[in-house]
């Protein structure tokens, strides 16, 4: 399935959706083409969105108004400057979710919930409610989903990610263009298809993972800094997706691009971003191999007539199927059966005069020892 697949439409069993955001990249494109999609027009069954806004204005993630669309403001509720105004908004998400029509399906939004943890101010308590906010959805007839957008680092973000808050996920992550440029530089690692799976994502992960490091590529010096980028990357985990038997499959990973301009998607090869990756990659691919023939200090070519003359140098073993011709008239070499029977002659020959030597020898020193 592609990024659209799951952006457009709730997925049968696929009710928690995590959009992250970090100071390099943000993810509003992303959110802004789910309250687009299914604006309830000419549907028997429309969506009904409800997006809580704690960080950006909704001017700045909603164009067009549709009416399944309900937003529900609370940057003015902060904590510390009107006690008046503010109260824990927990329960109020809660009991809005609980008076959406039963048979709808329903797209429940939290912008951010970075921002939610610092107005509540508790961690267990924010995560209780969370939870008890996905069990609702879950509850519903229809195909439903939470989508919570968040900025790393965040505090929440481990505890989100954990099978124990939901088994399964859409983990929707992005990422400056510029991080892929300096990965195929670099590290020589372009993005799949141009290498391994594993070599890439082996690569990828602890880098992206360098919060500082991804910073530095886009605001230090020969950065482009966050403010004109109209493409960007996204990273798409998939976790406890099933497939037409029911059976749940393993985590998938994969990139995708996106056209910030169009709000779409796009195949990593078509970003003009990236386009100086495949331009490379093409370039080292035309390059003829090297011919190990050049450059030598030898000539390896022979003219015909030295040809021939190698051609009648006899070899110095026989042919396959030849046999081995005696050489007439040789008293010079002997055969093999008298060469060993003479050598054995000479060995023993010497080995006997040794001996009696030695004989000799051992009885005169005893002989001499005894007179004495």
């Amino acid at each position: 399935m592609t990024l659209l697949s799951y952006l457009d439409s709730p997925q049968p069993n696929q009710n928690f959706v995590l959009l992250q955001s970090s100071v390099s990249q943000s993810s509003l494109p992303l959110l802004r083409r789910v309250l687009a999609q299914n604006n309830g027009q000419n549907l028997k069954e429309p969506t009904t969105k409800l997006i809580f806004c704690f960080l950006h204005p909704p001017s700045s993630l909603v164009r067009n108004t549709a009416g399944n669309v309900e937003i529900h403001d609370f940057l003015d509720r902060v904590p510390g400057f009107d006690s008046d105004l503010w109260s824990d908004p927990c329960p109020e998400i809660l009991g809005i979710v609980e008076n959406v029509h039963p048979l709808h399906p329903a797209e429940v939004i939290i912008d951010s919930v970075d921002t939610l943890l610092d107005d509540n101010g508790s961690i267990p308590e924010v995560y209780k409610f969370l939870q008890s906010l996905l069990a609702l959805i879950s509850a519903r007839s229809k195909p439903s989903r939470l989508i919570l957008h968040l900025t790393k680092p965040s505090a929440l973000l481990p505890l989100l990610l954990n099978t124990t808050f939901s088994p399964t996920l859409i983990h929707l992550i992005a990422h400056p263009p510029v991080l892929f440029t300096h990965l195929a530089t670099e590290y020589m690692t372009p993005p799949p298809p141009l290498s391994p799976d594993a070599k890439f994502w082996g690569v990828f992960i602890p880098f992206s993972e360098r919060a500082r490091d991804v910073e530095e590529l886009v605001f230090g010096q020969g950065g482009e800094g966050s403010g004109g980028s109209e493409e960007m990357v996204v990273e798409v985990l998939v976790r406890g997706k099933s497939d037409t038997s029911g059976r749940r499959k393993a985590v998938e990973r994969f990139l995708e691009g996106w056209d910030i301009v169009k709000g779409t998607s796009m195949e990593l090869s078509r970003l003009s971003s990236l386009a100086s990756i495949w331009t490379r990659q093409k370039a080292v691919g035309k390059e003829a191999a090297p011919d190990p023939t050049q450059n030598v200090t030898f000539n390896l070519h022979l003219t015909p007539s030295q040809q021939e003359s190698r051609a009648r140098v006899p070899l110095p073993y026989a042919h396959e199927g030849e046999a081995i011709e005696p050489i007439p008239n040789c008293a010079c070499l002997p055969s093999s059966r008298s060469f060993h029977s003479s050598n054995y002659t000479w060995c023993h020959f010497v080995r006997s005069r040794f001996s009696r030597r030695y004989r000799r020898r051992r009885s005169r020193r005893r002989s001499g020892y005894l007179n004495s």
